[in-house]
């Protein structure tokens, strides 16, 4: 439900903020007082495109702005919250028109885009006027429209599960046809790599291996240089390092005979002799063995240049490698399994395709019942609109004709209109006249209300081409469906803007050389100075106020 809207620098309005209430919301006034510049600016909250033109003279930038209470959609709370806008019960959407060119949406305070703001808006506002009728007149909504008036969705649903099994199911048997018809090259092609990487004979680790021993056996003169040398230091020549060792031993023996409190031990000293010792002995069995070997360095080069080889061309590592060798091994087994996986999936694929033929049957047989009601419900309300030799048919594909699946079943639907005796039946968006056209929603919305489509409906220009009686039954329907959703409805004839739950007037004022557009809310004798009027034109007689008067008490009897 739209709490309030704000406008700043749109056309000839300055700045304008009305609240509405739940209900029928009626307003009037003038021509060219600026009530289609409202509805335009609301439709930039609906992602309509926007313009610098649309700025008022002088200023560098317009603002819409509105706050909508979503807590009786709870669908839409899910969708804000999947895409990070959850603020609650509210919803605040802000559009900003710039001369710059740099407009922007804001959702709940956060940046957004055209196509985020119209995925949401589709469910807040829908304005009915003679050229924007959205969803009722776009023929490939017709199908979900009468699904919701007939409560199918879930029917649809669980056709719609099985949908999706069998084109899963086509799309593997689809890929196994594109393997089995390349079956013989693909096979010799994964075979050829298998075994290039087999016969290399890999391990994990191995090229880090390899690339230390190269580094040591590059570096072996070097290595045996600093070995001996170590070894001479510590035990190869006289005053060695094991040999003064063995001489501090010997002083410290020595200090002990006489002071007993010298905390250092014997015992660890020879402890530390020997480990020198071994050192030493190690270091000269390493001297010993370590030799040039030309033969083993070409053989490392080689095996490192192999490996890089086979890291360049299977990922860049040598995990990656033995990574793709598992990979072609699996593949090779679908290969020599793909008849039998195909037969399994055909044989799976039958089973789910006869489910869901069941399915689509069940939904068409449903929905053509359904239709039959939705068809008598519409006509019943055109009816009622001074419209008797209007007919309304739900159109569905021939019988005859072969079934095509898609994710919303078998039936290709859509509404047509005849809308005087003898006529043929037309598409419902080949309707010429505004005046049928506003009345043929307005039923129609009154029909679906209880589908919910919406939250706010704005009905622009609803009057077109009727009056008197008629005028009437339409503010009555507008009435009805302002119980399920909240109305928003611009007319020129008081026999409509009688029923409003409020009335707001909408007036052009001049002041400091600018013109501007004001729209404010009317209630006692505001309201009945605006329904005389409203119905007597330049003069207004005692007369034409005190019929004002009667059409709303009759109005508020009515509605009782």
């Amino acid at each position: 439900m739209l709490i309030e809207l704000n406008i700043k620098h749109f056309a000839i309005i300055d700045e304008l903020t009305v609240s509405f209430i739940d209900g029928l919301n009626v307003i009037s006034g003038e021509t060219g007082a600026g009530k289609s510049i409202i509805i335009g600016a609301v439709s930039l909250l609906l992602g309509d495109r926007a313009s610098a033109d649309m700025i008022r003279s002088s200023e560098d930038s317009a603002v819409v702005e509105a706050l909508f209470d979503i807590r009786k959609n709870p669908a839409l709370q899910g969708k804000l919250q999947e895409m990070g806008f959850d603020d609650g019960h509210e919803l605040m959407i802000r559009r900003v028109i710039s001369r710059s060119g740099k407009n922007k949406v804001y959702i709940n305070g956060h940046l957004a885009t055209l196509g985020i703001l119209s995925a949401i808006s589709e469910s807040l506002l829908n304005i009915c006027g003679q050229h924007e009728h959205q969803i009722i007149l776009n023929a490939d909504h017709h199908i979900d429209i009468l699904d919701e008036f007939g409560d199918l969705l879930s029917i649809r649903s669980a056709y719609a599960e099985c949908y999706g099994q069998v084109q899963a199911r086509q799309d593997r048997i689809r890929s196994l046809q594109a393997m089995n018809e390349k079956r013989a090259e693909r096979e010799d092609f994964l075979r050829f790599q298998l075994r290039e990487i087999e016969d290399a004979g890999l391990a994990v680790g191995e090229d880090t291996t390899l690339q230390e021993e190269k580094k040591r056996l590059s570096n072996i003169q070097k290595l045996m240089e600093s070995s001996a040398r170590a070894h001479d230091r510590l035990y190869g020549k006289s005053s060695c390092v094991l040999e003064e060792l063995r001489g501090v031993i010997a002083d410290i023996r020595e200090i002990k005979k006489i002071d007993t409190t010298l905390s250092l031990s014997e015992q660890d000293m020879e402890n530390l002799y020997y480990q020198l010792e071994d050192a030493a002995l190690t270091l000269r069995d390493y001297t010993k063995h370590a030799a040039l070997d030309p033969a083993r360095l070409e053989a490392i080069d080689d095996r490192l240049e192999l490996i890089g080889r086979l890291r360049r061309k299977y990922g860049g590592t040598l995990e990656a490698v033995l990574a793709r060798k598992s990979a072609l091994e699996t593949e090779l087994k679908e290969i020599s399994f793909v008849d039998e996986e195909m037969e399994r999936v055909s044989e799976e694929l039958a089973v789910r395709k006869a489910t869901m033929g069941e399915q689509a049957n069940l939904l068409s047989r449903k929905r053509r019942e359904k239709a039959t009601l939705l068809e008598k419900a519409i006509e019943k309300e055109i009816h009622a609109l001074n419209m008797s030799a209007t007919k309304f048919k739900v159109q569905f594909k021939a019988d005859d004709e072969e079934a095509h699946y898609n994710e919303r079943g078998m039936d290709d639907a859509e509404f047509y209109l005849s809308t005087n005796v003898g006529e043929t039946l037309k598409p419902l968006n080949r309707i010429a006249s505004g005046g049928e056209l506003s009345r043929i929603i307005l039923a129609m919305k009154k029909v679906l209300a209880r589908a919910g489509f919406v939250g706010t409906i704005i009905f622009d220009e609803v009057d077109s081409g009727i009056g008197g009686a008629t005028a009437e039954i339409v503010g009555e329907k507008l009435r009805d469906v302002a119980r399920h959703y909240q109305v928003l409805c611009i007319t020129h004839l008081p026999q409509i803007a009688c029923f409003g739950d409020r009335h707001y007037q909408v007036t052009k004022v001049v002041a400091g050389g600018k013109t501007s557009t004001c729209v404010d809310m009317l209630s006692g004798e505001e309201r009945l100075n605006e329904m005389t009027r409203m119905l007597g034109g330049v003069e207004l007689t005692k007369k034409t106020r005190e019929h004002a008067r009667e059409m709303l008490e009759r109005a508020g009897r009515k509605g009782m």
